[in-house]
């Protein structure tokens, strides 16, 4: 309330501090893949391995992009350059 009275956020909006809980799956989200995770842990609790996974996506409509987008010019993969053939 005192930050939305000094102008600092726009008014009826209030911040929250991010939680530990999601502070801590976003960092493991950015350095490793999900499956690592769970090769490497055995029990991962239902509520962490949901925000993992939730950070694990990309946010931006970009990334999203980038990330979904696909080399169609070759029908085999093993046609790609770079790939050994027998």
């Amino acid at each position: 309330a005192a930050a939305a009275a000094l102008g600092l956020l726009p008014l009826g909006k209030t911040q929250s501090p991010e939680s530990l809980l999601d502070i801590a799956a976003r960092k493991v989200a950015e350095k490793w893949p999900f499956q690592r995770v769970e090769e490497r842990f055995e029990r991962i609790p239902e509520p962490v391995q949901r925000r993992i996974v939730y950070w694990s996506f990309p946010r931006s409509e970009k990334e999203i992009c980038m990330y979904s987008s696909f080399n169609s010019s070759t029908e085999d993969p093993a046609a790609a350059p770079g790939v050994a053939t027998a």
